[in-house]
């Protein structure tokens, strides 16, 4: 093949950036899809709904949530995978994801294979709680009760893999004890029975349980952070009864891989410049919700790093997707 002399490279290497650039500067044309593979209520479906009206205003074109929960995700994000890599089709992601790549090895994808980071959003703690029925005011009585009756504590979460499944399966590892999982197809189905009293404890973001603890519909028994909530100071944390015990969980989105790269950067550009509002770090620590922000490449070393860590707790706690 015949080489181009070198001023006839710069022209097209020229071209070729123009072309990306105004590619980015007529993105969206059209409605931009958000799929969320969890159920409505939960902090993914809450957070994207919120990021999905900043992105309608900032970009002048409609961002629409598309809800297909089920199957620890596996559903939603399957979707997603297998859907045109234009830009127009997003995935609103947790660190579910990221421990399914461990959990459920045998998925119809893999996350890092079939998808490309976008931009991370933010992270909260958890909240450790029980029914009021449970016979216990901390994590130091809850250990003692769940060892004397082994697996009689079931515990409720929004999905296999979730935040709240692996929550519960390290903190049965680090503090030696044996719940029974019940998983759910969303979070709100579990927060509907743990305040019914069809289940016993669960773990639940500090961002919508805290409400229904503050109502006396269940028992904090702690939050899960390294540090107390700033906004419930007076709870204690997990780590002080467990030492070490850290769980939280983070959301991010991302684009079927193949998204050309012009887009995934406005996009992250776009998401980052909504999460350092002043305004939105405002409103989000009142609800216990922290920002992230990194660059393209920052949030994929984030996302090989999550997952390397999830893989090593579902080993050692030997978790299983029921």
């Amino acid at each position: 093949m015949m080489k181009l002399p070198r001023a006839l490279q710069l022209v097209a290497l020229t071209l070729t950036m123009a072309s990306g650039l105004a590619h980015a500067q007529s993105y969206p044309n059209r409605p931009v899809k958000i799929v969320v593979p969890f159920a409505t209520g939960g902090p993914a479906d809450n957070y994207a709904r919120f990021m999905a009206q900043r992105l309608s205003e900032e970009l002048k074109q409609s961002f629409v949530i598309d809800n297909k929960p089920g199957a620890g995700s596996i559903i939603g994000t399957d979707f997603a995978a297998k859907s045109p890599a234009d830009g127009y089709t997003l995935l609103m992601m947790s660190n579910t994801q990221t421990v399914n790549e461990s959990l459920i090895p045998n998925k119809p994808f893999g996350l890092m294979k079939d998808f490309v980071g976008i931009a991370p959003i933010n992270y909260s703690n958890l909240l450790l709680v029980v029914h009021p029925s449970v016979p216990v005011k901390n994590v130091a009585e809850l250990v003692a009760l769940a060892k004397s009756k082994p697996g009689k504590l079931n515990y409720a979460s929004s999905g296999n893999g979730t935040p709240y499944h692996m929550a519960g399966e390290l903190f049965k590892h680090m503090a030696g004890v044996d719940m029974t999982h019940v998983p759910y197809k969303g979070s709100s189905g579990a927060r509907t029975d743990i305040v019914g009293g069809q289940v016993d404890v669960m773990f639940d973001a500090e961002t919508t349980m805290t409400e229904f603890a503050r109502g006396s519909k269940v028992r904090a028994l702690a939050g899960t952070g390294v540090a107390r909530s700033a906004n419930l100071l007076d709870l204690p944390t997990v780590a002080e009864t467990v030492p070490k015990y850290e769980a939280t969980i983070w959301l991010g989105l991302m684009a079927p891989k193949g998204t050309p790269a012009d887009i995934v950067n406005r996009l992250n550009a776009e998401v980052r410049k909504i999460v350092n509002n002043p305004e939105v770090k405002s409103t989000w620590a009142k609800q216990g919700a922290v920002p992230m922000s990194m660059a393209v490449p920052e949030f994929e070393q984030y996302l090989n790093a999550d997952i390397a860590k999830w893989a090593n707790i579902v080993k050692v706690s030997g978790a299983k997707a029921d």
